[in-house]
């Protein structure tokens, strides 16, 4: 059975055990969403999402490009890798660095052979 957690998004197919799933789980989700792509999924039930935002350097009037990586907790219900654009969400601290959940997968990175 599938939460309703508030936000419109794709449901996840598969069913999973996870507390932290804010699907299947206790897990709530409040505050901030961001959308950003996967820099890596090693850790286990855990990646690591990037995010790529303007930085205005006033001297020069002009903006650079800046980066900045969230760890965010993976459910085993969501299937993604690294390159894959995915949607995150705040929620309650898992761990010392994780303090975001993933609800979506946006698109899928597609590997040209």
């Amino acid at each position: 059975m599938t939460r309703n957690i508030g936000i419109t998004v794709k449901l996840p197919t598969k069913e999973c055990q996870d507390n932290h799933c804010p699907f299947h789980g206790i897990l709530s989700v409040r505050g901030r969403m961001f959308i950003g792509n996967v820099a890596s999924n090693k850790a286990k039930n855990m990646i690591v999402v990037e995010q790529e935002y303007p930085h205005l350097i006033k001297k020069y009037k002009r903006y650079e490009r800046s980066r900045s990586k969230i760890h965010a907790h993976l459910p085993p219900c969501i299937d993604t890798k690294e390159g894959d654009t995915v949607r995150i969400a705040e929620c309650r601290p898992i761990s010392k660095t994780v303090s975001f959940t993933v609800i979506e997968v946006i698109e899928k990175d597609v590997i040209k052979d």
